[in-house]
This record gives structure tokens, C-alpha cells and sequence, in this order.
């Protein structure tokens, strides 16, 4: 059975003398003074129905680690194999046995067996430590949002199209291998991938002309799938490798035929597809079309966050559709009040986040200032504060640009690299959790 620490420690460990050497020992050290965070990890990673004998594998210390290390690092999972299999330093800070040298895929199915609702538990319960122990103040708090973006191709209809027939065909393709009933259909996929390349290259008039080819061909795929499906329930014997091919299949119909539905929509009858019909990666269904004002198009998903004054971020939200930034102000008072037990005296948000609603509301639950970096539609008097605050707070707003730089560019939150909703939500937490436990470690007393 799976181990919360390692049991004792290697006389071999030791971390290099190096700068990033003496910032992992502290980080190390920061660790050991969160066993809430442990404890939260290892109800993800033990199973109490295990018998204990046998190999115990990663402890959920060591795997805690891993994930903490990784995020940092930006390594994939490979190429933090091999560090931990090659580097001193890197095995002390992740405490692992001298006989143990953890495998790519041994890595990740551990990492990735911790659910992003631990995480953000996780994340909260540093927060509340963080500010009882006063490393965190919520004299001042600022609030912005971002975007994290999916991990896929920049969507078109016409490869959305070829990635049906493609994923459709290899389902059929193996029912002989998973379930031991062939299927019988015919492959389109060269002629799916051609007629997708035609329309990408191709200029408007010629791409409406190819579009008709392609959508027959991904319906005859989707009959194909029909076909498949019947022939499967009436010949093959129920077992959980043939409902789970089932399941895979129709997923696959039901996105395909989604694709079909908004490409007529768009192509054939020059319709204006809402961003909330349109489906953008058959591989990332949940990801939302984010504009931004007047900027290119993101793919990927809306997060909120807030942070204090030396950088911690105190609260954070994954967004569902692309909603506007002024509904997004008060729940982030809301969770501190509920969930930190303890509110900011002076906020200040974008512009975007500007309404006398919320300054009224926020008035209300007893913070001192509420301002808006833009005062849109609201003046300096509305905000009831005056100009020497108001650039002072404005000043201090501009730092979350920072720390949102500083979440995306050293702890991978640019992109979430995870495989679906689940783990694009785990990847978020993971970073926001490595970035306050390393800030922590970075300015945390020596």
C-alpha cells in the first residue's frame, strides 16, 4: 500500500549549493510546514483497501513533490523522469528512495490521480495559513482575469470535419481487437483529409464549392457508426471493453454530428453561429471561445483570480462561457467573506469589473475603498474616494499584470496541458498551488 512520507531519509541526500539548490531546499522546507496539503494529496492517492504488502511505489509525499516540481520546471513527463533518475538535487527535494527511479508513465498516472477539487482545496487551506501567520495581508486586493488556453489546434470546421471521420474509423477499426467482432465499413479517410487540406488552402468561393463533399463524407461515417453500433449490441457479448467502446463511439458520433450541424449552419446557409453553439476540438469539447474586446479570438477557458500585496494569489475561479468581467466582482469578495473568513479593506479591479452595483455592494459588506482602474460609467465621487487614493490603488492594480505573467510564464499556465475538463482544471490548480508555494518559499524568512 501507497505511503504518505517515505519513512526515513537517505544519508545520500543533499541539495547542489547552487541558487536553485538553496530555492528547492527552502521550498523543501515549506512543504514540511503544510501536512494539511499532505493529507488532502494522500486521501487522492491511498487506497485503504489495499492489503500492505507488496511494492508501496511513490509515497504521496514524494508524488506532491513531483507535481510541485514539474509545474515549476515545465518538464514533460519524460524529460522529469529522467531528471530524477539523473540529478541529486532534484530526488532529495522529491525525497525519493535510493532504489526507486520513477517511470514516465508511473509519473504521470500518479500526478494525474490527484483531483483538481484537491487541489483547490489544497490552495485554500495555504491561503488560510498564509494569512493567520500573516505572510499574506488583505489590506489591499486586487482583482483581474485571464484566459488559459486549451491544449489544441487553432479549430476550422473542415479539419474538426477530417478529425471525426479519422477518430470514427479507428473506433470501427478496432472493435476486432477490443471487443472480437469486426465491423465491416468503408475507410474515407484519404478522401476526408484531402478535401479538409483543399479547404484550407483554398480562397472563400472555392472552399463553399469542397464543403458539401466533406460533410457527405463525414455523414456516410457517421451511418457507418450506426451500422457498427447495431451490429456490436446484437452480436457481441456484454462486457465492460464492449460498453466502453460503445460509450467512445457514440461520444464521438455526438461531437462529429455537432460539427456537421454548425459547419451547415455557417458554410451552407451563412448563418452567424453563437460562440456557445460552436464546438471547437473534439478532444477538448468543454473548451469556450473567449474574445476579449477587440483582440484575437482565445481558446480555453476564463479564469478569475485575485491577489495581496506581496504577490500571493488568494483566490481563483474557472469560468465557464465567457462571462463579463462586472459578475465577476463580487463572488471574489463573496469567497474571501465564506471561505477565507476574512475581507479585504480596499479592492481595486480593471476597468471591465466597473458598475455602481458593485461598488454599492461592496460598500456594503464593510470594505473601505472599492475602485476601478478605468473609471468607466463610475466617477472618483460614486467610488467615494479621492484622486491621491485613487492613483495610489491605480498603481497598485497594475502589479496583478505581474503576477499573472509570473503563473503563465514560469509555472506553465498558459496553456493546460492535461487531457480534458478535469485535468485542464487540475492543471490550473497545480500551477496556482506551485506559484504560492514557491512566492512563499521566495519570500519567506530565511
Amino acid at each position: 500500500m501507497r505511503e504518505t512520507r517515505n519513512a526515513q531519509a537517505s544519508i545520500f541526500e543533499e541539495y547542489s549549493n547552487h541558487e536553485y539548490g538553496v530555492r528547492l531546499r527552502k521550498l523543501s522546507e515549506v512543504l514540511d510546514r503544510q501536512p494539511e496539503i499532505l493529507e488532502l494529496v494522500a486521501a487522492d492517492l491511498i487506497d485503504v483497501s489495499v492489503s500492505a504488502v507488496g511494492r508501496t511505489g511513490l509515497s504521496a509525499e514524494s508524488v506532491l513533490r513531483c507535481l510541485v516540481l514539474r509545474q515549476q520546471l515545465g518538464f514533460s513527463y519524460e524529460q522529469l523522469a529522467f531528471h530524477l533518475s539523473d540529478s541529486v538535487t532534484y530526488r532529495t527535494f522529491t525525497r525519493l528512495p535510493a532504489h526507486l527511479s520513477p517511470s514516465r508513465s508511473c509519473l504521470q498516472s500518479t500526478i494525474r490521480s490527484i483531483q483538481p477539487e484537491t487541489l483547490e482545496r489544497a490552495h485554500q487551506v495555504l491561503t488560510r495559513n498564509l494569512l493567520d501567520t500573516g505572510m499574506a495581508s488583505l489590506d489591499k486586493l486586487r482583482i483581474d482575469s485571464t484566459v488559459v488556453a486549451s491544449n489544441i489546434a487553432p479549430p476550422s470546421d473542415s479539419q474538426l470535419l477530417n478529425d471525426g471521420v479519422r477518430v470514427i474509423r479507428r473506433l470501427l477499426a478496432k472493435s476486432k481487437i477490443e471487443i472480437g467482432l469486426k465491423v465491416c465499413f468503408t475507410d474515407k479517410r484519404k478522401a476526408a483529409k484531402s478535401l479538409a487540406f483543399r479547404i484550407f488552402n483554398a480562397k472563400k468561393a472555392t472552399k463553399d464549392e469542397l464543403y458539401p463533399d466533406l460533410l457527405k463524407i463525414a455523414r456516410l461515417v457517421l451511418k457507418q457508426a450506426d451500422r457498427g453500433r447495431q451490429q456490436i449490441i446484437q452480436g457481441a457479448e456484454a462486457s465492460a471493453s464492449c460498453q466502453k467502446w460503445l460509450d467512445a463511439l457514440a461520444h464521438y458520433r455526438e461531437l462529429t454530428w455537432q460539427v456537421i450541424e454548425q459547419t451547415e449552419r455557417r458554410v451552407i446557409h451563412g448563418e452567424r453561429v453563437p460562440s456557445a453553439d460552436k464546438i471547437v476540438s473534439l478532444f477538448e469539447p468543454h473548451t469556450d471561445i473567449i474574445v476579449k474586446g477587440f483582440r484575437d479570438v482565445q481558446y480555453g477557458h476564463k479564469i478569475n483570480l485575485s491577489s495581496e500585496v506581496r504577490g500571493f494569489i488568494t483566490a481563483l475561479t474557472i469560468e465557464e462561457g465567457n462571462p463579463g468581467d462586472k459578475t465577476l466582482f463580487l463572488p471574489v469578495l463573496d469567497f474571501h467573506q465564506s471561505v477565507l473568513g476574512k475581507l479585504p479593506r480596499s479592492v481595486v479591479a480593471d476597468g471591465g469589473y466597473a458598475s455602481q452595483a458593485n461598488v454599492a455592494a461592496g460598500r456594503a459588506m464593510g470594505l473601505k475603498h472599492v475602485v476601478f482602474h478605468k473609471p468607466v460609467g463610475v466617477s472618483l465621487t460614486a467610488m467615494g474616494v479621492k484622486s491621491k487614493t485613487f492613483t495610489a490603488l491605480r498603481h497598485f492594480r497594475a502589479g496583478v499584470e505581474g503576477n499573472i505573467s509570473e503563473l503563465k510564464r514560469a509555472f506553465g499556465a498558459t496553456k493546460a496541458k492535461w487531457k480534458g475538463h478535469d485535468g485542464f482544471k487540475a492543471f490550473v490548480w497545480a500551477s496556482a498551488l506551485s506559484y504560492n508555494l514557491v512566492r512563499l518559499a521566495r519570500l519567506g524568512p530565511d
